[in-house]
């Protein structure tokens, strides 16, 4: 098994701080093979081989977490409002019961996240249905629609007319008082037991991004407003939600949310979480 890791690469804006500084800043540079897909098909190409590392949806994880090993300091989270994962519904959340919920077909870790605050934060049964993120054509064929990524930032800067707009990371927040993770950095356990170096390097480089982005902010704004359809104000309000942390606080929320996602019958059971370079 070669050393040089093939590493996932997610090329929405919620992942260009972290890439960014690997880019601006030659320091960081890594010897790696970087992969360029979406999440699903991250999660498909680690669990099949194809990759080393990868960041990978929360659910998608936890599904076959034998097979991985995080990295300790690092993830996709928000703790409180998120900006870009949105229920969008005709009627309030609380009158739910009985109509349809449409779920982007984009994102199955909010699709677990959506039916738990509807389920448990809010009460109700609705009949679910997965459609493409077109959200006119959602809310035609149903009460309320999921969005993410950046069909949720359209919504959140410029709300549809009408329709009540909910903020699935400050709701989960809210009702739970723990950050929620949305992704994670997996690294195949084999490849993590025979290369340590390797992923050590990885997982430096990595943090090393964050700690320029951190300090770049306006810069990588900029950068984003620039291919993007809204101000850079836009987007530095959005880079100051999203976090990038896995600390215990947000292992704590990891663990909350899959608790939830058995509680609603969407996972079997919580897994066991190993984390590179701790307790081994």
């Amino acid at each position: 098994m070669a050393a040089r890791p093939r590493l996932g690469h997610i090329q929405f804006i919620n992942c260009l701080p972290l890439y960014y500084g690997m880019v601006k800043s030659g320091d960081l540079l890594l010897d790696v093979e970087l992969v360029k897909a979406n999440p699903a098909d991250l999660a498909s190409m680690i669990l099949q081989g194809d990759l080393e590392v990868a960041p990978i949806p929360a659910i998608e994880f936890a599904r076959h977490a034998h097979e991985y090993t995080l990295l300790p300091d690092i993830a996709i989270s928000s703790d409180g409002e998120v900006q870009s994962i949105l229920l969008l519904s005709k009627v309030p959340a609380e009158e739910l019961t009985g109509r349809t919920v449409a779920l982007t077909d984009t994102s199955r870790t909010s699709q677990v996240l959506t039916r738990i605050l509807l389920e448990k934060r809010w009460g109700v049964s609705p009949t679910y249905v997965e459609m493409p993120p077109d959200l006119p054509a959602m809310l035609r064929d149903a009460d309320a629609a999921l969005l993410i990524g950046d069909e949720a930032l359209r919504a959140y800067w410029e709300p549809p007319k009408g329709a009540y707009v909910y903020d699935l990371g400050a709701e989960w927040t809210e009702w739970t008082g723990l950050p929620m993770v949305y992704a994670v950095w997996a690294v195949r356990r084999e490849y993590a037991d025979a290369q340590p170096d390797a992923v050590s390097a990885v997982a430096d480089a990595l943090n090393g991004s964050l700690d320029y982005c951190r300090d770049h902010l306006d810069d990588i704004s900029q950068y984003a407003a620039r291919w993007e359809p809204f101000a850079a104000e836009h987007y530095r309000s959005y880079f100051d939600a999203l976090q990038f942390r896995y600390e215990p606080r947000y292992r704590e929320g990891l663990t909350r949310y899959l608790a939830e996602a058995v509680a609603i019958g969407q996972l079997d059971a919580v897994p066991d979480i190993r984390i590179f370079g701790e307790g081994e």
